[in-house]
């Protein structure tokens, strides 16, 4: 194989891995702006309808380093194409959901394929290509593709809903996941797996003691906190998290190892990370709710009206990636969450009269806090770091982010729920005529966006807690050359 055929090989390579991870991504926030429409076609409850973000999130970041164990063990290109099969699979069954179980079920069944394809994806880079400038080339294209699905999703996804249908959002991986699947056994490396075992019981009890928390916060508000169930839930999911605990410590092929926790600047990115990604996520549910119910937007305008937030994290990632080598990941990893703090706060004060331009900046001004976290967060999970745990680090990063976005929203989503059942007691009186009245109507907005109001404020508060315990704990020292040229490669 000439040197032009070998370069040509792996550009497509790279096309394949970074269009892979765009797709996984995508899928984050893809589906947000199409809600509204979800709940009226199928008949969802405000609370069950977070089921359908929480039931990818979850599964994905509970099967996150399980999936990337897989690949080891297996193959590489192997469980990668698993992993595409099932994501696009997946999609194909939730285009066509009739009924709220089966759109859920297909969602978990993505975030099974999302959880095997993603940490494989990012493995292959390693495997592909060589130690050096090309690899940080292709490293940095991939972390692109990480940050730039969310911010396609939410606009793809508004320009699908309005043209065709929401099922539309689903659909669409489907084409991307054929093609997919033809050109990995051309372009990519084949490689054996390297043998061992995987955790599954460490997976299954960290992926269903979540499941179970994020369940009995969704139904407590409808059915109460003291409810036999939500309490049954509850109890079930500290049963399991504990015994996830125990069985990592006993593990030889731990998820994840004590050990790789205990260092104080990795452990507090991953803090972080958590806190920043239910706050974010939070932010981008409640106000698509406010966009579309209370300003009456569009599903394409409402994805159009989220951009100051990917152009605000592109412009100020560029800014920091060509200075943080001469200042360090610190001051970015501080400031950066008490920015989005402030922001996500601002945004707490919308009202049933606000204009979009009251959205406009705690957009502008979150987007610039994400913007000046995510590269110093990521560059320090990295660093100092074996070549062997370089897939481990990585996967722990993304796995705080869904885990901390699919609790986060469950927590906010109570609150929210629990916010507007006060808010409509109290104005009990407005509301004894005809549900249509005007007085009704407009306690019944009032109300909603009472819920918003409150859930947001209390996720700025997990924003400010992130910005202290970066304060307080992360202390990394300078940062490794080549960790940071593969940084600056995003330029």
């Amino acid at each position: 194989m000439t040197a032009v055929s070998t370069h040509e090989r792996h550009r497509l390579a790279l096309v394949v891995i970074a269009a892979a991870q765009l797709m996984v991504m995508l899928d984050m926030t893809i589906v947000n702006v199409a809600l509204p429409t979800i709940q009226r076609d199928l008949h969802f409850s405000t609370t069950n309808l977070t089921w359908v973000i929480d039931a990818y999130v979850l599964v994905f970041g509970g099967l996150l380093l399980l999936g990337g164990r897989t690949g080891d063990i297996f193959g590489r290109r192997r469980m990668f194409t698993i992993g595409i099969a099932l994501f696009a699979g997946a999609s194909l069954l939730g285009g066509v959901a009739t009924s709220q179980g089966w759109l859920i079920a297909a969602r978990a069944l993505q975030g099974i394929g999302a959880a095997i394809a993603s940490p494989t994806a990012l493995a292959l880079v390693a495997t592909t290509f060589d130690e050096g400038a090309e690899r940080h080339r292709a490293m940095a294209v991939y972390a692109a593709m990480t940050g730039a699905g969310g911010a396609l999703g939410l606009v793809l996804g508004g320009l699908l809903v309005e043209t065709a249908s929401w099922r539309w959002v689903f659909f669409v991986n489907v084409p991307i996941g054929a093609a997919l699947l033809i050109l990995a056994p051309i372009v990519l490396p084949k490689v054996d797996g390297h043998g061992g075992r995987l955790d599954v019981p460490g997976a299954l009890a960290v992926s269903g003691g979540m499941a179970a928390l994020v369940y009995g916060l969704i139904r407590a508000p409808g059915s109460g906190w003291t409810d036999r169930y939500t309490l049954l839930a509850f109890a079930i999911g500290v049963v399991l998290l504990i015994t996830f605990a125990v069985i990592e410590t006993r593990s030889r092929e731990a998820l994840i190892p004590p050990r790789f926790l205990r260092d104080r600047n990795r452990a507090g990115g991953f803090a972080v990370i958590l806190l920043l990604g239910g706050a974010m996520l939070s932010l981008l549910y409640f106000l698509t709710q406010f966009l579309q119910e209370q300003l009456h937007y569009s599903s394409l305008i409402t994805g159009v009206a989220y951009l100051p937030i990917p152009f605000m994290v592109a412009s100020s990632s560029l800014l920091v990636s060509r200075i943080i080598k001469h200042v360090g990941t610190r001051p970015f990893i501080v400031a950066g969450p008490l920015v989005a703090a402030l922001g996500i706060f601002w945004a707490s004060y919308i009202t049933a009269t606000s204009s979009y331009w009251h959205v406009f900046g705690p957009l502008v001004v979150t987007g610039l806090g994400m913007g000046l976290t995510m590269v110093p967060v990521t560059v320090n999970a990295v660093s100092g770091v074996k070549n062997r745990e370089q897939g481990l680090a990585s996967s722990l990063l993304n796995t705080a982010q869904q885990v901390g976005g699919s609790l986060g929203l469950a927590v906010l989503v109570t609150i929210a729920a629990t916010a507007v059942k006060h808010s409509l007691q109290s104005s009990a009186s407005a509301l004894r005529g005809a549900a249509t009245s005007p007085a009704a109507i407009e306690a019944a907005q009032r109300a909603a966006v009472h819920g918003y109001q409150s859930a947001v404020r209390v996720g700025s508060l997990g924003a400010l807690l992130a910005f202290v315990l970066a304060a307080l704990i992360v202390r990394p020292k300078a940062v490794a050359t080549p960790v940071v040229e593969a940084v600056v490669a995003l330029d």
